[in-house]
């Protein structure tokens, strides 16, 4: 179960989904009915159940009744009751976007294994790199967290994480509320994925909320948290690397083939090693923020996001190993990202923030030319 934050209770002990979808919508979770025994949102009018049509014009939505999935989504206790009144074995959907929520679905479907250039879309893996035994969203999600060098979300008992009844995890965290918007994608996809089998539920989607019971089994909320946390910045700056923002997806978003996650090697931009002492970190960082600077001549299409996100890092790294005065960094990328994206300085804030974060973890040491 859910429990708001500031409440010390465990949550809803007991009772039946209703109360379960009135206690979510009572805490600003918009809910909607699942079929009974599914996990696919509920038909209402005859349309709805034998062809699709636009939610905008179904007369059920402006008559409260439930249509369209999380286009009909309520906070409002009364017509929650009355939905799971006329079908107490409705299943429970949250809406994503209209709760604020970033979901991170993990999958541990059976399927063969793509190729390892297609595991972490924009992220070349090193053929050192041993696959032996990855086999789901379980395993590439970790391998992820294991190239930033940050924790596996998988195991962050800090915000809700949901056993699925296929064996996959849904990992409930919220989204900034100054950031970027999310939207979602599927783990399959090779242009919009955080990883393979692993899919981004936010706005334009919906969750199954804990307690829903299927055929196939029951969603059930693991030991830890009973609240979504806040969206861990080195994950939001992944989503918006990967185009999760909507923005253009960086294509070869990484600056090269992903080390061996033991072997501690960080990654490091272009141009390292032009000169000893401060001085080499600094021209390296100049090199970068010149890429950066140089998107601003095209509204889209220039992997900004990346080169702004590959700029942090470095920075990060070379402040790690006292090559860069962090502030002074951070004030170079965002002078350089706001000369080339001035309408959304609180994404570049964002990815400024996390990329100097996760650089951290992995200091550069510039290395002379040869």
């Amino acid at each position: 179960m859910l429990v708001h934050p500031e409440e010390p209770s465990q949550g809803v002990r007991g009772g039946g989904p209703v109360d379960v979808a009135v206690w979510l919508a009572g805490r600003g979770y918009p809910v909607h009915p699942l079929a009974p025994g599914g996990k696919t949102p509920a038909a209402n009018c005859r349309d709805c159940r034998e062809s699709e049509h636009a939610p905008e014009a179904c007369p059920c939505r402006a008559e409260r009744r439930w249509c369209h999935g999380f286009h009909a989504a309520t906070t409002d206790p009364r017509t929650v009751r009355e939905w799971w009144a006329a079908e107490p074995g409705f299943g429970i959907g949250v809406s994503c976007g209209a709760a604020g929520l970033v979901v991170i679905d993990v999958d541990a479907h059976s399927a063969p294994l793509p190729d390892r250039q297609r595991l972490l879309p924009g992220i070349p893996i090193d053929d050192r790199v041993d696959l032996t035994g990855l086999q789901s969203g379980f395993d590439t999600l970790a391998l992820l967290a294991a190239y930033r060098s940050r924790p596996n979300p998988c195991e962050d008992t800090s915000t809700l994480r949901v056993r699925t009844p296929s064996g996959g995890m849904h990992i409930w965290y919220r989204a900034p509320k100054d950031g970027p918007r999310f939207r979602c994608s599927s783990g399959s996809s090779s242009r919009v994925a955080l990883a393979w089998q692993v899919d981004v539920r936010a706005i334009g989607g919906y969750i199954v909320a804990p307690s829903t019971r299927t055929t196939a089994g029951i969603y059930e909320a693991l030991p830890g948290a009973r609240v979504p946390a806040a969206l861990p910045l080195w994950l939001a700056a992944e989503l918006v690397r990967t185009g999760h923002d909507g923005q253009s997806v960086a294509a070869g978003a990484a600056t090269g083939p992903a080390e061996p996650p033991a072997r501690g090697r960080g990654r490091q931009g272009r141009g390292q090693g032009q000169a000893r002492g401060q001085g080499r970190g600094e021209r390296l960082l100049a090199s970068l923020l010149e890429e950066v600077r140089a998107c601003g001549l095209s509204p889209s299409g220039t992997a900004f996001s990346e080169k702004l996100n590959r700029a942090a890092f470095t920075a990060g790294g070379l402040a790690a190993a006292g090559h860069l005065p962090e502030e002074e960094g951070r004030r170079l990328l965002l002078e350089a990202a706001d000369r080339a994206r001035p309408h959304q300085t609180r994404r570049n804030v964002l990815i400024v923030d996390a990329g100097l974060r996760a650089g951290r973890d992995r200091p550069i040491q510039p290395k002379e030319r040869t």
